[in-house]
């Protein structure tokens, strides 16, 4: 089991028609009494679910949060510039960090923050994203963020080439968007997704700190270092950059990029916020990470030389 880093501070309807269904009158026949049909129930709209004290004042914060990012000139939208030069050694660092090493180490009090070695992970099965939504997203908001959710994966298979997918009926890799209720009650889905997660690694979740803007989990079998389940939750409270950069992310990470790295720029893989989405430099991560070149298990000693060559062909050798 993978903790993936969640992210964290670090200073930092549609229109409901209702349709009458009226059947037309017939003349009466003789000595025949008319039976009434029964009229056709109305279904009337459901009220809006009313949003909780702390679902409210959560809402309220992380608006707070994402203007003063913005002051600040963080959350970039343009994935690096002449202000972020990169070199195939630069990359090779960075790939090494965040690819190879974790964050967070599981202990049997829940997982703690410790950088930690760790060894290469992929997915090798097609990675089929079920998105779910708690009743208080509304209608709207669902349909922007689902088309955001398909164009991104899209985004991630053209860079992995790797099968990456939207797909409700058979997921593996399952994306919740919730409020500080429906997270709460998130135990059981869980617990089916991600079989091997202690109460410790549950609570993380259903109790997640509110410096943590959103989590993932990735579950690999056993030692191999092969993915085979993953569980991403992004609070609904977020304002749309802030969930937009939760998406982008949790997902990249739970593709096996576990790690943040400060030296990692221009890059989401970074606890400065300076970036919210996907950077040119993080799509190269992408790709050499799922390289036929480099295989699920290795350690830093075993991919380290592949890594270098990999950087080397992608940018070309620079100082």
């Amino acid at each position: 089991m993978t903790l993936v880093q969640p992210k964290t501070s670090a200073r930092k309807l549609g229109l409901l028609v209702l349709v009458a269904l009226m059947g037309c009158a017939s003349a009466p026949v003789p000595g025949v009494v008319p039976v009434p049909r029964p009229s056709a129930p109305v279904e009337w709209p459901k009220p809006a679910p009313v949003e909780s004290a702390a679902s409210a004042a959560a809402r309220a914060y992380y608006a707070q949060v994402q203007q003063a990012l913005l002051s600040q000139g963080l959350l970039r939208t343009d994935g690096g510039g002449a202000d972020t030069p990169l070199s195939d050694r630069l990359l090779a660092q960075n790939f090494i960090r965040i690819a190879l090493y974790d964050e967070y180490a599981r202990g049997t009090a829940g997982s703690v923050q410790r950088q930690t070695a760790s060894e290469l992970r992929r997915w090798q099965a097609p990675v089929r994203v079920g998105l779910h939504f708690g009743a208080s997203v509304p209608a709207e908001k669902r349909g922007t963020d689902t088309a955001r959710v398909a164009s991104y994966l899209q985004r991630l298979a053209a860079a992995t080439g790797h099968p990456i997918r939207l797909d409700d009926s058979n997921p593996n890799f399952q994306l919740y968007i919730v409020n500080e209720d429906e997270r709460q009650a998130l135990g059981p889905q869980l617990r089916a997704a991600l079989p091997e997660l202690t109460n410790a690694d549950v609570a993380g979740i259903t109790n997640l700190a509110r410096s943590t803007y959103c989590i993932v989990y990735a579950q690999s079998q056993g030692n191999s270092g092969v993915y085979n389940g993953a569980f991403a939750v992004i609070r609904a409270e977020h304002p749309d950059l802030l969930r937009l950069s939760c998406i982008h992310e949790e997902i990249a990470q739970g593709l096996g990029l576990p790690n943040d790295s400060p030296q990692a720029r221009p890059s989401i893989f970074n606890d400065d916020e300076e970036f919210a989405l996907l950077t040119r430099q993080d799509e190269l991560m992408l790709k050499m990470l799922y390289s036929p070149e480099l295989r699920p298990g290795m350690t830093e000693a075993e991919a380290r030389p592949i890594v270098e060559t990999l950087a080397s062909r992608l940018l070309g050798s620079e100082s």
